[in-house]
């Protein structure tokens, strides 16, 4: 696994867990340091004694770095877990070392804030010629929102015409501003235009422009807005019934406030800016007289930003709430139009006192290592790259209930979209 941060801690307990499937599991990051302190969260649990568990320090935008990872510990899957800046870099070392691959986020270029699957997907026939499985976006959404239409599609469906995949936070970390995961990459999607699909089309819309209110389980209304999520360009591709395809999440007005401010003022761009920066002196030395006291540094104001905000890993102590993220898709069954609503409701709390982490990385923490589950039984291995749609959901959704996502079904019920 590479990656330390919230979403990862998260999957190792839940590798960790499951000793019956997992044996050899290394934890590898830039900061080893991060990666033994999972090691002794594990340790502290009582999980994963029967287990080799090791760690290492890596590089992930290094191929060279990566291969001589892979070459010495010689895994059979990477679980990426690093930042999408990365999955390239990772495929390529993964290619080179004969090494099976899953993420849980498309790949996004640094000096861009684009995602599409197409860069992934150009590598499908290089794995499927080295006889390698690559499954992509295996969180929750994407990931779990795949597997959800997937099993709609096999049991409950001839045909899907609407998919409406929503996702509310209805929990509360007490933080006047903060986000639930990266908060580089969090800000770069949220202020990004969205783009739905329709009859064949995508449709380009204004940041957050398009909202309206919907009601979520145990939750209740929450105002929801219109978003571009990569998964929608997987399912309209190998669902071509669909109609209408959108994604909905929901945002609070101050957390929304906070965010405009950000933009107007500079504080979300991602393009390099220069900065006059004070010059540090080593203690007991002095500056010749006349030389300059300041020096020209570049920043990247969005990079800056992540280093005050909270860590997204510290917030799970204070956060009660839930979060309620599902589909509700509509459709006709034997002839007859019918809708479903199909979706897992997860507590912060809960999340927290199983793996100290709060229920965003939870919901995607999980996934992963049920998609690594599901290739390491034999379940899910076909060479080539793969969106998690294009498998068997049954065993997935199967371990969702066992391993902490329980989900509920609702049959012809308003789905108010």
């Amino acid at each position: 696994m590479i990656g330390a941060g919230g979403v990862a801690t998260v999957c190792a307990h839940k590798i960790a867990q499951n000793e019956d499937v997992f044996s050899d599991f290394m934890i590898a990051s830039r900061r080893k340091e991060k990666c033994d302190e999972i090691v002794k969260s594990l340790n502290a649990k009582g999980i994963g004694q029967h287990m080799n568990i090791s760690t290492a320090q890596v590089d992930a935008d290094d191929v060279e770095q990566l291969k001589a990872l892979f070459s010495d510990f010689r895994p059979e899957l990477c679980i990426n877990l690093a930042l999408p800046y990365q999955d390239l870099t990772i495929m390529d070392a993964c290619l080179a070392c004969g090494v099976n691959y899953l993420d849980t986020a498309n790949y996004e270029p640094r000096d861009e804030a684009h995602f599409e699957y197409s860069w992934q997907w150009a590598y499908a026939d290089r794995f499927r010629e080295a006889g390698l499985t690559a499954i992509l976006g295996c969180g929750f959404d994407p990931g779990v929102s795949g597997i959800y239409t997937a099993y709609a599609a096999k049991h409950h469906f001839d045909e899907i015409h609407n998919l409406d995949i929503v996702d509310c936070n209805g929990g509360n970390h007490h933080k006047a501003f903060a986000t639930n995961f990266n908060p580089e990459i969090n800000i770069r999607e949220i202020t990004q235009k969205g783009l739905y699909y329709k009859d064949g089309k995508w449709i380009e819309t204004e940041p957050l422009e398009i909202h309206k209110s919907l009601t979520y389980p145990e939750i209740g209304p929450r105002e929801s807005y219109l978003m571009h999520h990569e998964e929608l360009e997987s399912l309209v591709k190998n669902y071509p019934t669909i109609r209408q395809a959108r994604f909905w999440m929901t945002f609070g007005q101050q957390y929304l406030t906070y965010l405009d401010v950000i933009q107007n003022i500079g504080m979300s761009r991602i393009d390099e800016i220069e900065y006059e920066a004070p010059l540090v002196i080593e203690e007991g030395k002095t500056l010749p007289p006349g030389h300059p006291t300041t020096a020209k540094v570049k920043i990247v104001p969005l990079q800056f930003l992540k280093a005050v905000l909270p860590n997204p890993q510290d917030l799970g102590e204070n956060y009660d709430g839930e979060t309620s993220i599902g589909c509700r898709i509509r459709g006709v069954k034997d002839g007859k139009e019918k809708t479903y609503y199909v979706y897992n409701n997860c507590k912060h709390q809960e999340a927290y006192k199983e793996t100290g982490m709060q229920g965003v990385s939870y919901t995607t923490g999980v996934p992963a290592m049920i998609g690594a589950m599901m290739f390491v039984k034999g379940l899910w291995r076909k060479p080539g790259v793969w969106n998690v749609e294009n498998f068997d959901p049954d065993p997935f959704m199967e371990q969702l209930n066992k391993q902490g996502l329980p989900w509920v079904e609702v049959f012809n019920e308003d789905l108010e979209l």
